[in-house]
């Protein structure tokens, strides 16, 4: 068997697509290789094809602390040990990242945005209820299926797994678990999910401004009627011992 020995000008090409490697990747200094070296560091990964995860205007520590989360259901986790924010405010997931408190529309927010960083749109919706305040939740899909993370006062309003087909289905999961501490069924209608990209000129995600911009746009989209105003009026109050359960750790004003 014969060994075939590579000439001098093979081994130098060689070298050089090694150096070129080790720039791109930043393992060494462009600087090391002359000419040759500041050439590729001049690399775009745009034209050549190359995806860039973005940053979406976090610090990679924040990144960090996100994709530290893994899965949607990671996402709810955070948010369920935190405790319920109760000041009339609207953060952005940044302030919430590092407050480690939330309230339904801060916790619907942040998780729409923890959810980008893991692969998934940055989707909201909010169910609308009468002589009761609104819910907002993230949702997501899987396999065609929806799920949501949420953050709220009541133990039921919280997390759905993605067995949902449609997001009626998913709206009406809530509806049991929505309601008032006197027992009475509140919730009545929800929105379709809205993508809070629409919002990353305002910085939504990371502004030290409070983001009452994203609460104000979903109290003006169109809603869909979920019970019908026979049916309301049929409607029966809890019996006191769900109410107990559902207000379980619940943080009073």
């Amino acid at each position: 068997m014969t060994t075939k020995v590579p000439t001098d000008a093979a081994r130098l090409q060689t070298s050089m697509d090694i150096a070129r490697i080790l720039v791109q990747c930043d393992l060494v200094p462009a600087a090391s290789f002359g000419e040759e070296g500041r050439r590729s560091r001049r690399f775009d990964a745009k034209r050549a094809g190359v995806a860039i995860a973005p940053d979406f205007g976090f610090t990679p520590s924040e990144l960090r602390g996100f994709k530290r989360l893994r899965t949607p259901h990671g996402v709810q986790q955070f948010l369920d040990a935190m405790p319920y924010h109760l000041a009339d405010t609207a953060w952005t997931p940044r302030r919430v990242l590092h407050e480690r408190t939330a309230h339904c529309l801060e916790g619907a927010i942040f998780g729409a945005a923890a959810l980008r960083v893991l692969g998934f749109p940055p989707l909201v919706l909010d169910l609308e209820a009468d002589k009761d305040t609104d819910h907002v939740i993230a949702v997501f899909q899987v396999d065609g299926c929806w799920g949501a993370v949420a953050k709220s006062n009541y133990t039921g309003c919280r997390y759905r797994e993605p067995i949902h087909r449609t997001i009626r289905e998913l709206a009406l999961s809530y509806f049991e678990a929505y309601f008032d501490p006197r027992g009475n069924r509140t919730m009545r209608r929800y929105s379709r999910p809205h993508n809070l990209k629409r919002f990353d000129d305002k910085h939504w995600m990371t502004t030290a401004k409070n983001v009452w911009f994203i609460a104000e746009y979903l109290v003006d989209v169109p809603h869909t009627k979920l019970v019908s105003r026979g049916q309301v009026r049929r409607l029966t109050r809890m019996d006191k011992r769900s109410v107990r359960a559902g207000m379980l750790g619940f943080r009073r004003h």
